[in-house]
């Protein structure tokens, strides 16, 4: 089967085309730039374009299909022909379903935590050699994609992400997945600049409740409300599990989960990690992992990649960085890590970077997200307000928003990284949360402060 991919250089969409080359696929793409590590891994593939930019006489009649990332636009000339020759259009969703409506297919959604639980499910399944195809949004230790097809897997685990599919498919990529099994572990209202107000947003949820399969199942967080009152209004006839965080303590920085065979330690923590966890286990027990054999897999995954990762350590302080950018992640992780070293002075630095939390309606939604922090850092950098064509926004907003007296505002990358690297961190936690870099931050050098 030959497929072009136009955007290839994408995270998701690399992983897709690596995936389909492994298959066997005749594997070409385009896109304006692309940057490592999509780069390198394409080339050693030989499936790096040749050259940057969109060329439409790469579009003919012999392909099958083409794959459309999000990067690329509505009139992107490569669509235009694909179009003009009647070609098959797919979004990445859609080749996804297409790839898996053969096999069961395990949706994990939620606004929060659906990156570490569907991580957590594939190292179960890894760990205990059960072959699974799979798609998630983070680099895993032990697997070379984050995206895997064969013809042989009886299961598919997908990241339910509620972001729009293409250019040209404004449905939200996980009403796409017609799941056999879902997980729902958090709504939050996000993505303000796709869904304008919080019942939109929560209306996306509801939709993919109801595609759940006939005869189906959802897994869901019942410590959410919304989440709750989601899944158990919905009429879909299915079956539902809740589930809640488990029983845990913490001991001298090391996170001690109750099992059935007692007090066991995990290398993850935070309550909201925890419940991630238990919603991980339901779904692997609906796959036919038992608890025994849950427990014993969990207590070696060290969480997924940017998902607070730990980057220094001392005998008297730790650096963690964190995907966080939401307010419910951002107060989750802000909490969890405070949780873990009560005894240290938490240090939390948050860098405003994509639409939402650049809004200025949206900023008040922040309000206490960093309230855990014992020194509150914001970052943001008007330049990237401009490129984003969004309303300015001033410090004082921003200070407003989190009702803090006390918080610190960077928006220049060089004061922000002066200030950093001022900080004694002596008996200290450092937290960096973004979906960006602070302006160039450069992270390797950050654990020569430890």
């Amino acid at each position: 089967m030959r497929v072009h991919f136009i955007a290839i250089g994408g995270s998701a969409m690399h992983n897709l085309a690596l995936a389909l080359h492994a298959k066997g696929y005749h594997v070409t793409g385009s896109d304006d730039t692309i940057f490592d590590p999509s780069k390198t891994r394409l080339e050693k593939k030989g499936l790096l374009p040749e050259a940057f930019g969109w060329f439409p006489e790469k579009i003919s009649n012999s392909l099958d299909a083409v794959i459309l990332g999000m990067h690329a636009k509505a009139d992107n000339p490569e669509l235009l022909k694909a179009k003009e020759l009647d070609l098959t259009i797919y979004s990445y969703p859609e080749f996804l379903y297409q790839q898996a409506k053969h096999k069961t297919r395990v949706v994990i959604g939620g606004s929060h935590g659906k990156t570490t639980i569907t991580s957590m499910i594939l190292h179960v399944m890894h760990y205990h050699d059960r072959e699974v195809d799979y798609m998630v949004g983070a680099q895993l230790e032990g697997f070379e994609t984050m995206v895997r097809l064969t013809e042989d897997a009886d299961f598919m685990v997908l990241e339910g992400d509620e972001y729009l599919s293409s250019p040209i498919d404004r449905r939200p990529k996980f009403h796409l997945y017609k799941p056999n099994i879902a997980l729902l572990s958090g709504i939050a209202w996000d993505h303000i600049n796709v869904f304008p107000t919080y019942e939109n947003y929560v209306e996306q949820f509801d939709i993919f409740v109801n595609e759940i399969t006939n005869g189906g199942a959802i897994v869901y967080n019942q410590e959410d409300p919304e989440v709750k009152k989601v899944v158990e209004g919905s009429p879909n006839p299915i079956k539902k599990y809740p589930y809640k965080t488990p029983a845990y303590q913490v001991e001298n920085g090391t996170t001690l989960l109750q099992s059935p065979e007692g007090l066991m330690p995990v290398e993850i923590f935070g309550k909201h990690n925890l419940n991630n966890l238990e919603g991980a286990r339901w779904i692997c027990q609906l796959m036919g992992i038992d608890a025994d054999d849950f427990y014993e897999a969990i207590a070696s995954f060290s969480g997924a990649s940017k998902r607070l990762e730990k980057l220094a350590e001392s005998a008297t302080s730790v650096a963690y960085k964190d995907f966080a950018h939401s307010p419910s992640k951002v107060m989750a992780t802000t909490r969890a890590v405070k949780d873990q070293y009560p005894d240290r002075q938490l240090l939390a630095c948050l860098e405003l970077h994509t639409y939402s939390s650049l809004n200025p309606e949206f900023l008040y939604e922040y309000n206490s997200a960093l309230d855990a922090a014992d020194t509150a850092v914001v970052f943001y950098s008007p330049h990237a307000v401009e490129i984003k064509k969004l309303q300015p926004i001033s410090e004082e907003q921003i200070a407003k928003a989190f009702q803090r007296d006390d918080l610190v505002i960077f928006t220049d990358p060089s004061k922000f990284k002066e200030y950093l690297f001022s900080q004694n961190m002596e008996n200290k936690s450092l937290l960096l949360m973004s979906s960006g870099n602070y302006g160039g931050l450069d992270f390797e050098a950050v654990k020569s402060l430890f």
